[in-house]
Parts: C-alpha cells; structure tokens; sequence
C-alpha cells in the first residue's frame, strides 16, 4: 500500500510521530509525506496566527523524526502541498491517507475530487490523538503557546 499523511508539522510533537509510524507500518509500496507551504499553513492559521518554522526547517525535522521511527525501513518522498487537498486529489498511486481525528472529515472531500478524476478513493486510517498530561490533546499550537512540551508535558 502506498500511504500518504499530511501536515504543517510545526513544531512536532508525540501526535506527529505517531502519524508517522502509522504511515511507515502501512506503507509497504512507500510513504508519501506532505508538507504545506509556508504560505500555506500561515493561510490556514487566520485569523489567530502563530509563529510557524519555515518551510525548509519543518522538512529537516520531519526527515529527522521519519529517521528515527522507521523500524521499516519504508521509501520515502516529502512533497510540498499548498492547498487543502494538495497533491493527494491528483495522484492516483495513492492507496491510503494518515488522519488525526480533527481531519478525518476532510477525507470525504478529497475521495470525493478523487473519483471526480477517475482515481480510486483512498482508505482512511485514523490515528487517535495523543494526550498531554492535563487529558486534552497535544498540538503544536500548545507547544508554541508555552502550555506543553512535545511530549505533552505540562510547563505552566
């Protein structure tokens, strides 16, 4: 199966790795790691922007992270995407999509343009959030904001 997953990933945190070792176990014909733009991800961030690393920072720590979860040892490719659907509503060598619960939804969106151009629709893996220590989910918001650590740990 050729997987793809998909993201700002700005600053990563427990709930990335997570997308991505789930990607890496299912992507057996290869993973396909997107990456939005930096004019991207400050467009999808109004109206309350954050800071967000540049686009040549996110794809260093995200190769650095793939390193150290690949037990695998899968193929991959990192694509710059910079709209919602990106790359993934043209591909036809798409089998699956990685999903946190908060974007499953958008699937449904994007089988939708796919079958739109003949494509198969794409299986939908969810995987669960990850929790900081207080119960609600890490999120690089959180992390920029000072409330947690990558590994959801508490710093106020």
């Amino acid at each position: 199966m050729r997987v793809v997953v998909a993201g700002t990933f700005g600053p990563l945190h427990d709930g990335h790795r997570e997308l991505f070792k789930t990607a890496l176990e299912h992507g057996d014909e290869g993973v396909v790691v997107g990456i939005s733009s930096n004019e991207f991800a400050t467009e999808t961030r109004q109206p309350d922007p954050r800071p967000i690393p540049s686009y040549e920072q996110r794809k260093r720590q995200v190769k650095a992270m793939l390193n150290t979860v690949d037990e695998w040892n899968r193929s991959i490719e990192i694509r710059k995407f910079t709209d919602t659907y990106g790359f993934a509503s043209r591909d036809p060598l798409l089998d699956a999509v990685v999903v946190s619960p908060e974007t499953d939804d958008a699937v449904t969106e994007l089988n939708r343009r796919r079958t739109e151009r003949g494509f198969d629709p794409l299986e939908s893996i969810v995987v669960p959030y990850e929790y900081a220590d207080d119960g609600t989910p890490i999120s690089s918001t959180r992390i920029v904001n000072g409330e947690i650590d990558e590994h959801g740990q508490l710093l106020e």
